[in-house]
């Protein structure tokens, strides 16, 4: 009797918890929803609490955050820093998840 050995789709190197996950939501094409749900729900940690009490709703669509605040002069105030506010996306995300961010 001779013993076949079973071929298995599976990678012989051992992975990381992180680099599975990367890979599953790159399999499943959800990484940009993955993206848009994790910078939206950052928002009050990144902003501080007094913006965040402010703001009425925050989502992401064409690549544009949108930014519905109660208080207009805190949107003038979020718009002369807009700059400042992607340049924060970008050193927490570690890359250009919006293109522009948009306060309503």
């Amino acid at each position: 009797m001779s013993k076949t050995k079973i071929r298995s789709n599976r990678k012989s190197s051992i992975s990381t918890v992180g680099e599975s996950l990367k890979e599953l939501l790159k399999a499943y094409r959800i990484q940009g929803k993955f993206d848009a749900t994790r910078l939206t729900s950052s928002w009050e940690r990144l902003m501080g609490r007094p913006i965040a009490r402010r703001t009425k709703r925050v989502f992401i669509k064409d690549r544009k955050l949108f930014v519905e605040l109660s208080s207009a002069p805190l949107k003038h105030q979020l718009v002369l820093s807009k700059d400042i506010i992607l340049d924060i996306f970008e050193r927490e995300f570690g890359q250009n998840m919006v293109d522009d961010i948009i306060f309503i």
